[in-house]
């Protein structure tokens, strides 16, 4: 694999969220996804003497864009040209980009190509961004779990799930929320038998322990620990049908009744 031009590092915001940023190794100007809370950008950026110039939205939800007219403002002040990319289908008025499925988008200083796909269910028009190493996907995908059901379908959150799943496994997933204890509490109550779920479970606790992040994580562990990628295992599915009282005849039934088995859990 090349070496990366760019550092992806986690600006904590509220209670759980975080906005990632995009720090190219060859200039000081960065790019934000889901900047939700425009103080700690601006606080991040003013100590590190950096320069913004590309905002990444994924949705339409305020914990994810709740920062970005105050960060237009910001920038237009000190004379920083600032593009800000997101999903056609969300309605988001402070976009200057609307994105579609498949389309491009490069970031030239870190010398980063992404890929939009979308994956509507947490929203109609939830998107994700696709680099050769990383997705940054929202709340569509967490480690150990999925995002709730908003505003799409399960059929549609099921099927988004699996876009994901069939990008390389070493593909680092920086999503949006530090969830991950509260994920895998779910997982065990319905995969207890899963050796890597166990281990997983008891590395993620010690992590939280010393306030360090659980994320980003890969698409290759969360097919091994992930509840919601793996509809197909044996015991997930006993666990669903007992909780769900249902004979389940498809990957995408388990899928839904383990969707909302978590919302009430």
């Amino acid at each position: 694999m090349k070496k990366l031009q760019y550092d992806i590092l986690p600006i904590k915001a509220f209670n759980d969220n975080y906005i990632w940023l995009i720090k190219s190794h060859k200039s000081q100007s960065v790019t934000l996804v889901d900047p939700g809370d425009a103080e700690v950008c601006i606080d991040y950026i003013e100590k590190n003497n950096l320069s913004l110039n590309t905002i990444l939205i994924t949705h339409h939800h305020n914990d994810h864009i709740g920062g970005v007219n105050k960060l237009k403002d910001y920038c237009q002040q000190h004379g920083w040209p600032l593009t800000v990319h997101g999903p056609a289908k969300d309605n988001i008025d402070c976009l200057t980009n609307h994105v579609i499925e498949n389309d491009n988008i490069a970031i030239s200083d870190c010398s980063l190509a992404l890929k939009v796909i979308e994956l509507p269910g947490h929203t109609h028009g939830h998107i994700a961004y696709v680099g050769e190493n990383e997705v940054f996907c929202g709340d569509t995908l967490f480690s150990g779990g999925c995002g709730r059901i908003f505003e799409g379908t399960p059929s549609q959150m099921f099927t988004s799930l699996n876009k994901l799943t069939a990008l390389p496994p070493s593909t680092k997933v920086y999503c949006a929320h530090e969830y991950t204890l509260a994920n895998l509490t779910f997982a065990l109550a319905t995969n207890s038998s899963n050796s890597q779920l166990i281990k997983y479970f008891e590395q993620a606790k010690s992590l939280r322990e010393k306030n360090i992040a659980t994320i980003p994580t890969t698409i290759e562990l969360e097919l091994l620990i992930n509840p919601f990628l793996r509809c197909d295992d044996s015991e997930i599915i006993q666990s669903v049908e007992a909780y769900s009282d249902k004979v389940l005849s498809s990957t995408e039934a388990v899928f839904t009744e383990l969707r909302s088995w978590k919302d009430k859990f």
